[in-house]
């Protein structure tokens, strides 16, 4: 995968894992279960990249993590947005909007003059 792929990716799973926690803190595994749900199953993330994300987030001072017992009564960690992820997440969600509808006019175009 190419760097700034991978970046994107990167990016755009550090807004998702926010989000996810803007309600509530959450496993991993919910974590995973909200952005599958919420992206109607285009986004499917294998432990390989949200555990590595999680662990960025936590490295940054956006997320912070405590052990407890989840619903199925498992040894869990329960992720939490920090203050600093909150105002992150504020400060990234229209940025993604401004993103997502330029490249949504984009692929809409049907010539390549302006109209």
């Amino acid at each position: 995968m190419a760097d700034a792929e991978s970046d994107l990716l990167r990016s755009s799973l550090d807004v998702l894992v926010l989000k996810a926690l803007s309600w509530s803190p959450m496993h991993g595994y919910a974590i995973s279960e909200w952005i599958e749900s919420a992206t109607d199953s285009l986004l499917l993330l294998g432990e390989g990249t949200l555990y590595p994300a999680l662990h960025r987030l936590e490295g940054r001072g956006w997320i912070s993590a405590d052990w407890g017992v989840s619903e199925s009564n498992r040894r869990a960690k329960f992720y939490r947005l920090t203050a600093a992820g909150k105002a992150r997440f504020r400060a990234q969600v229209p940025i993604w909007h401004r993103h997502a509808e330029a490249i949504a006019a984009a692929l809409r175009r049907t010539s390549p003059h302006a109209v």
